[in-house]
């Protein structure tokens, strides 16, 4: 043992603590301050097409500080002329349908092709938590990498209809950063995961091969908004049942109102592992635009997608000052209590709640 150990042995032993040169005051902890970057500056390295600079105005744009609000609509409104020249294009699907198979294959068709491809994935949030996995980019790895494309995953937050409450201003920074095709992934189908219907232009709905099965699975409602219809996993031994899969799909739409007024809602069997029928849906897309921009639909429905919007925003933000009110969440919390003790009914809850 060394001269220097046996001193610290000795120092031990006798209840005084091992120096090591520095005092013994409780530890300093630096936060290192951020430095907002002005809207000016960070629209401009937005519009060069910077990456880092698009998450960076995402990340803005979701914040809920108070003081990044300004900063994020000040962004936004000085990227408003050069938004809104993509084509957005939803997607959503039954459980298992391989929707994060199937962008990442489409996405990488249309990158290879020169497009640059921006994925908006929706990755639900735990109920309990409030966390979520975004795993969207590790499942999509060969997509995340390449040049042409950017991938977003956003958690829901809560947000019904499938998507962040965000994502309509996300996508309008994507079409400023040169993004010409904008692919929205929703959580999944389910009874409220119909919300990006109102933001995108083109609607797609995967499903799965088994004849009247998934017929009866799949809500009526989210297929009289699909204006394309996709038979996933049509490879292997299931390339003949795909086919009669669609016959079936085709049939059945024939007695539904389509969901674009002068388009007959399309169905295409792909295979994303084989890569087969992925560009037929991309001239069905193609085909949309033109055929709707000669009616003056496409228009109509950009319209329809800001007024959507305008109203979405109304909600939430009257949701947010309802409870930013001073002890309005108190209020809430002791007219829940009455309630479950059984002692006030809901309704007459509400109306006290908002008497004052």
């Amino acid at each position: 043992m060394t001269e220097r150990e046996k001193q610290a042995q000795t120092r031990t032993e006798g209840g005084i603590p091992p120096h090591d040169g520095m005092s013994a005051g409780p530890r300093k902890r630096f936060v290192k301050k951020r430095r907002p970057i002005p809207a000016e500056e960070l629209a401009e390295e937005i519009r060069s097409g910077s990456r880092l600079a698009l998450a960076k105005g995402i990340t803005l744009l979701e914040s809920r500080a108070p003081e990044d609000r300004k900063a994020a609509q000040d962004l936004l409104l000085g990227l408003l002329p050069d938004s809104g020249k993509s084509i957005r294009i939803g997607i959503t699907g039954v459980p298992g349908a391989g929707k994060s198979t199937f962008i990442e294959s489409f996405g990488l068709t249309l990158a290879d092709a020169g497009h640059k491809v921006a994925v908006l994935a929706i990755d639900p949030s735990s109920t309990v938590t409030g966390g979520s996995i975004l795993g969207d980019k590790t499942r999509m790895e060969e997509l995340s990498r390449h040049p042409n494309a950017f991938i977003r995953p956003s958690p829901s937050s809560g947000t019904l209809g499938g998507v962040h409450r965000k994502t309509r201003e996300t996508m309008l920074l994507c079409e400023a950063a040169g993004y010409d095709v904008i692919l929205i992934e929703t959580v999944g189908v389910g009874q409220s995961e119909t919300a990006v219907r109102g933001m995108a232009d083109f609607f797609l709905l995967l499903v799965l091969t088994g004849a009247g099965d998934e017929l009866q699975g799949v809500k009526k409602g989210i297929m009289e908004l699909a204006d394309g219809i996709i038979i996933h996993k049509a490879d292997g031994d299931n390339i003949i049942p795909a086919k009669r899969t669609a016959r079936e799909y085709k049939q059945f739409l024939r007695m539904l109102q389509p969901a674009t007024p002068g388009w007959q809602t399309t169905v295409h069997p792909v295979s994303s592992l084989a890569g087969t029928g992925l560009e037929d849906v991309w001239e069905t897309v193609l085909g949309f635009r033109d055929s709707m921009s000669a009616s003056g639909e496409w228009d109509r429905r950009r319209r329809d997608q800001l007024r959507a919007w305008f109203r979405q925003s109304i909600e939430d933000h009257l949701i947010d000052s309802f409870y930013a009110s001073e002890g309005r969440k108190q209020e809430v919390g002791r007219l829940e209590d009455r309630i479950l003790d059984g002692r006030l009914t809901v309704t007459a809850a509400v109306e006290e709640l908002f008497r004052g």
